[in-house]
């Protein structure tokens, strides 16, 4: 299976503005990586067709929702990977102390798995578009409202045959890591689908030259990725905010979590923000996240074990969005990763994302509270 990343989809994964160009050196990593999978890198992508009953024992409510109000006549669960080929590549990398080469073949990976489920989506469509069908936005364990714990029981769905490996995680994570299972929905009433534009997929999907476009495509829309109530309840908990009188603000967060293995021991970090002043866009000047003090429990996560001094490295050298104003980090584009530990690029920019829409949050509900319009 021949895999073409868009370079676009691939620099955005990798955190760049869009139109960015990339350095010399950030240019030849991006080229080693693909060209790395081009020749190594074995992708695959499994479907299967079945009544919409299927899904009754899940808890996803938003899914429900969507396949009611288009009436479903039927579903297609979708396995995707990378391939395990690429994970033990990125180890090896990691292992030589090669830390820009890991990161940049991680998020190539994950764009990997972006284009299948995208590439999936499109066939998908041509396939329905001839039936006089229509099939709906695709949505995976883990997104909003549906437990990423629930992956064990669509993978027994799914149950894509040899050669074919993929295995759940007690977590919930998949393994290899970079792949997704995913459900799209069909419907007949491809007219409701056109009327009613929270059912229209085309607007997430950045597959370019498709045919069966129903609405462009809306790339970088400013919304949070996490869910308000988690926002409100951070933002009231674990941050703390200091305004000075020159309107510099310097943003305190406490994230606890633990460990993915060594028995999930917990763990403590330390997250801190500077920000300038409201009126120049509450650029982020400083950003540090350290182990809070008297924490030990980051010392039992496995990349810690394996190499401390580059982990903690890679810790402190992290500071996504550096420079740029607040505002961006709800267009900041970045695979989910809800893995407790820090051991990957992936779940270090999670984290960072958790970190910055809360005080995006905070600030924002401070300032309509101090204008009366809370």
């Amino acid at each position: 299976m021949t895999v073409n990343v868009e370079p676009a989809e691939y620099q955005r994964l990798l955190g760049y503005p869009r139109n960015a160009v990339l350095s010399e050196r950030a240019r030849e990593l991006a080229d080693q990586a693909r060209e790395w999978y081009s020749r190594h890198g074995n992708p695959w992508v499994y479907e299967r067709h079945a009544e919409p009953g299927v899904l009754l024992p899940f808890t996803s409510a938003r899914l429900d929702a969507m396949l009611q109000q288009a009436e479903a006549c039927g579903v297609v669960l979708v396995a995707v990977s990378a391939g395990p080929e690429l994970e033990a590549q990125a180890q090896e990398l990691w292992q030589e102390e090669k830390p820009d080469e890991y990161f940049f073949l991680e998020v190539f990976g994950s764009a990997v798995v972006e284009h299948l489920i995208t590439s999936a989506g499109a066939r998908l469509c041509a396939w329905a578009d001839e039936r006089a069908m229509a099939v709906l936005p695709h949505s995976s364990p883990g997104y909003e409202d549906w437990d990423i714990a629930e992956q064990h029981r669509l993978l027994d769905l799914i149950a894509p045959p040899p050669p074919a490996r993929l295995e759940a995680l007690d977590s919930g994570a998949l393994r290899p890591k970079k792949s997704q299972l995913a459900v799209f929905g069909l419907t007949r009433h491809t007219d409701r689908v056109r009327r009613l534009t929270e059912l229209v997929p085309c607007q997430n999907c950045s597959f370019v030259p498709c045919q069966f476009r129903r609405a462009p495509y809306q790339q970088n829309l400013p919304t949070c990725a996490t869910n308000p109530k988690a926002l409100k309840r951070w933002a009231a908990e674990r941050l703390t905010l200091e305004v000075h009188p020159d309107g510099v603000i310097d943003a305190r967060f406490r994230y606890d979590g633990t460990t993915c293995t060594n028995m999930g021991r917990p763990l403590a970090f330390d997250y801190r923000v500077e920000l300038g002043p409201r009126d120049d866009g509450y650029p982020i000047r400083e950003q540090r996240c350290e182990p809070a003090s008297g924490d030990t429990g980051h010392t039992a996560m496995c990349q810690y074990i394996a190499n401390p001094a580059q982990l903690m490295a890679a810790i402190e050298r992290d500071k996504p969005l550096l420079g740029r104003p607040l505002n961006d980090v709800l267009s900041w584009k970045r695979p989910a990763s809800p893995a407790g530990c820090y051991c990957e690029q992936e779940s270090r920019n999670h984290k960072w994302g958790l970190v910055l829409e809360t005080i995006h949050y905070a600030l924002a509900h401070y300032h309509q509270a101090r204008n009366g319009n809370s």
